[in-house]
């Protein structure tokens, strides 16, 4: 049996949502292992001065392997 975790994220961009997205997905990466699912929940873009867009925003919904304690599944089940 596998279960994974799930967890969001928001990266941002000067250039455009994809560019936020991975953003995101490399920076979650070096602390998650096993990333298996991205999902796209939400975009926008933050505006400056007289409506300038200042940077694109994407929340991302990111699914990982769910690992089990250092102890492994031999001991799992022990009490």
């Amino acid at each position: 049996m596998t279960v994974y975790r799930v967890t969001e994220v928001i990266g941002t961009s000067k250039t455009s949502w994809e560019e936020a997205a991975r953003e995101a997905i490399k920076t979650a990466s070096l602390t998650l292992r096993d990333l298996r699912v991205a999902e796209v929940v939400e975009q926008d873009i933050t505006l400056g001065e007289a409506g300038s867009v200042e940077s694109f925003r994407t929340k991302l919904r990111l699914s990982f392997k769910y690992e089990r304690p250092w102890q492994g599944e031999a001991t799992a089940g022990a009490a």
